[in-house]
């Protein structure tokens, strides 16, 4: 059995919340003996982090333009072409914007599920084209998708689907560092830092936490792990108001054991976004 990918810029080691979750998700979907392909998008990937396989996974990496606006939907546009010839069992697509392709595959008579993610059109970097565009590729997801999973009980409530279900994203709980190596390179210790880890657009809300973090009074040091995928005035400004205040730091695009220790030894972590929300178990509702 086979499954076929679009939807995620590609992994190992790309900054992004889809691209976790595909990280994540596909190696345990792999051990279960489907055969995983992902499809990629090119401008991301070079010898230094180009493999074509990757814990049992294999890569195509696609061509696309490395522009916000253009860039998923022409590598999705180019995948689902693939698609049509190299008939996959299932075509796993994530979020409304690639899923602009549904119709394309339900001509070519594949069987297709998408992973609903968060409603895009909220976001404030895009412009009314490209939030119109992305409603349709919301109606898209209700009109033609097989199957349609979603992260948020909010969006499983509001949006129409046929077949739908509720699979909360989940966390693999990594074990605490010990070491402190690379706080002391950037020159914080250990339990006097705030911490945020996010991308740098302005839906994450950094833009709030710096101005409440610039009126406190304290020693306490915010450290922001991130970078822009796509360099734009917001995240420029962000970094200018960041150098502006010496207590504050910028780690940029971190992973591995690095993002661990900074992790670990957090005195606080702040998640200012927003639109993502909490999940509570017990009671099975979003905070």
């Amino acid at each position: 059995m086979r499954i076929y990918v679009i939807g995620t810029r590609g992994f190992p080691g790309i900054q992004g919340g889809v691209e976790k979750h595909c990280e994540s998700l596909y190696p345990l979907i792999a051990r279960e003996g489907w055969r995983v392909t992902v499809f990629r998008r090119k401008p991301y990937f070079d010898s230094d982090n180009g493999s074509i396989t990757y814990n049992n996974i294999d890569f195509k990496d696609i061509w696309t333009i490395k522009e916000k606006s253009f860039e998923a939907i022409i590598h999705s546009f180019i995948a689902a072409l693939i698609c049509i010839v190299e008939r996959p069992d299932i075509v796993h697509l994530h979020n409304i914007g690639p899923s602009l392709v549904l119709p394309l595959l339900k001509l070519g008579w594949l069987k297709t599920v998408v992973t609903y993610h968060s409603p895009n059109y909220e976001h404030s970097k895009w412009s009314n084209l490209a939030k119109f565009i992305l409603k349709t590729g919301e109606r898209f997801v209700s009109m033609f998708a097989d199957q349609v999973i979603f992260v948020s009980k909010t969006q499983l409530d509001k949006v129409p689907c046929k077949n739908k279900t509720l699979i909360a994203n989940g966390v693999f709980t990594p074990a605490p560092s010990d070491s402190s190596a690379y706080l002391k390179d950037i020159g914080l210790q250990p339990k006097q830092y705030i911490l945020a880890v996010s991308r740098f657009v302005p839906e994450k809300g950094l833009h709030d936490l710096i101005e409440a973090y610039s009126s406190l009074d304290t020693p306490c040091r915010l450290v922001i792990a991130g970078d822009a995928d796509h360099e734009t005035d917001y995240s420029r400004e962000l970094k200018e108001s960041a150098e502006a205040d010496d207590r504050i730091v910028l780690t940029g695009y971190i992973t591995g054991e690095p993002l661990n220790q900074i992790y670990s030894h957090a005195r606080l972590f702040v998640l200012p976004s927003y639109h993502e929300e909490s999940w509570s178990g017990k009671t099975g509702q979003g905070a």
